[in-house]
């Protein structure tokens, strides 16, 4: 496998990305997440045994309102989501772009701190989000 990598040009590997990235664009907005039958048992495995909104839960719908443009919604059904997707574009965008091309785009440079804070605010959230009582339950989705 190694030597395949070795053997591989230079954009092959941001290309793959963007293929995994455009399939997983590409089934929301295919699958409409957004509409589904009131009895319809939940997709996500957590969401179905438990009864609990795990830590993803509306990042299908929210990606799919970004698609169309509608931040506000999407940020309803996941704002840690909507706020970290133009950090994770341009980090894709620079790995990508210096993978394939050599380009050298300023270095967008998070500490593990940051990442650490914000992976606590996403544990908080989601711990939150599953409370019965007000005003935790305006984020129930």
């Amino acid at each position: 496998m190694l030597r395949l990598y070795e053997r591989s040009p230079r954009w092959v590997v941001p290309l793959a990305a963007v293929g995994c990235v455009a399939i997983g664009m590409g089934y929301a907005l295919l699958s409409n997440p957004t509409h589904a039958a009131p009895d319809a048992a939940p997709t996500c495995l957590l969401k179905l045994t438990t009864g609990l909104d795990c830590p993803g839960c509306g990042g299908t719908r929210a990606l799919w309102y970004v698609l169309h443009a509608d931040l506000p919604a999407a940020a309803r059904h996941h704002f840690l989501f909507v706020f970290a997707l133009p950090f994770l574009a341009y980090l894709f965008v620079a790995w990508a772009g210096n993978q394939a091309f050599g380009w050298r785009l300023p270095e967008l440079r998070i500490s593990s701190k940051v990442i650490g804070g914000f992976l606590g605010v996403w544990l908080a959230f989601s711990v939150l989000r599953n409370l019965p009582w007000a005003p935790f339950t305006s984020l129930y989705v």
